[in-house]
């Protein structure tokens, strides 16, 4: 192993962190602001590298695609965190989308029982139609614990949405791996003391320190940024002070699910998209944000860096126990901080 093996794997387990980063940084993000463990962070990654692949099949334009996707997903993140995630405001649509999604269920097995659909779906669809309004009556009367309170009911509603996505990403866009060709100019090499260095890496890079400054800049510079802040350290005493907290966290969620999508749209170059990407890439962010601490931008881009050059390397060097170099520095961080480097008690 000579020298250009070390900086190799190096640049390589670089390029990756900055991956990395642009996924783990969204979840630091909404786990510090909203305090809510979405374990559905994965599949807007996956989602992004499909919606992308859709616009490149259509325009024939990669650049016009990194956009679109990215936008595209923190919308579906925005939906998702106002309908589902808050337990006020826009109630009485999530309980008519619970209402006739368990309609739904409740005909289809109604149907293969005593089968409803004669002529056509219009006695299907009247039978959902009663079956939806009574469950519609019977939800609003139900008294829950908010959500923000109950981490269980986070997890089963954000691994819910996960596997909503995969089977839907899965029957739109089948089950076929996809590559998403970036413009020849990114395919090329850069050769430096005779080392031939990717380009598409090189952007990567790029691409993630790019997005840093810009958040660093935001979260440090703005008035917004300011508010953010105040709500990762004390959410209660930021809406003491006026602090729109409700908003906060909406733009969060948002900004975390276009941060994935886009890292899905890079990612997918050398990645590739396929069914089962977003439970690869979920545990890996999460790694970045317990490494990093939660609400840390700073830390995640520590973690991010640690994870991938961990991952590349204990691939490179010690393939039968990788998974073990992978995890081993956040389990030694958690023993020695158990908040993660950056993250607060």
């Amino acid at each position: 192993m000579n020298a250009n093996f070390w900086i190799i794997q190096a640049f390589n387990g670089v390029s990756y962190g900055a991956l990395l980063f642009l996924v783990g940084s969204g979840l630091s993000l909404i786990f510090g602001v909203m305090r809510i463990v979405n374990l559905s962070h994965g599949s807007y990654f996956l989602l992004g590298g499909y919606v992308a692949l859709t616009v490149i099949w259509t325009t024939g334009s990669w650049v016009l695609a990194i956009p679109v996707a990215a936008l595209t997903i923190a919308l579906v993140g925005l939906l998702m965190e106002r309908l589902f995630l808050r337990s006020e405001g826009l109630e009485y649509l999530r309980n008519a989308i619970i209402a006739l999604g368990l309609a739904v269920l409740i005909g289809l097995a109604i149907e293969r029982w005593r089968p409803i659909i004669v002529d056509g779906w219009a006695q299907f669809i009247v039978v959902v139609g009663i079956i939806t309004v009574g469950l519609y009556f019977l939800l609003r009367r139900i008294s829950v614990v908010a959500i923000e309170a109950d981490p269980l009911r986070q997890v089963l509603l954000t691994v819910g949405f996960a596997f909503l996505f995969q089977q839907a990403a899965l029957d739109i866009w089948t089950g076929n791996n996809f590559d998403i060709n970036p413009p020849e100019a990114l395919t090329q090499s850069v050769v430096v003391s005779g080392i031939f260095f990717p380009l598409y890496r090189v952007f990567m890079i790029t691409t993630a320190l790019t997005i840093g400054v810009i958040l660093w800049l935001v979260m440090e510079k703005t008035r917004m940024g300011a508010a953010v802040r105040a709500t990762v350290d004390d959410a209660q005493m930021a809406r003491g002070v006026g602090v729109d907290t409700s908003r906060i966290s909406m733009f969060i969620f948002a900004l975390g699910a276009f941060l994935a999508a886009l890292g899905g749209v890079i990612g997918g170059a050398f990645l590739g998209i396929y069914p089962g990407l977003d439970f690869e890439i979920l545990p890996l962010a999460f790694a970045v944000v317990i490494i990093g601490g939660m609400g840390s931008l700073g830390g995640a881009a520590i973690g991010a860096l640690l994870v991938g050059l961990a991952d590349n390397f204990g691939k490179a060097l010690f393939p039968e126990v990788s998974y073990f170099t992978l995890y081993a520095p956040m389990a030694l961080i958690l023993a020695i901080k158990p908040t993660g480097l950056f993250g607060r008690e």
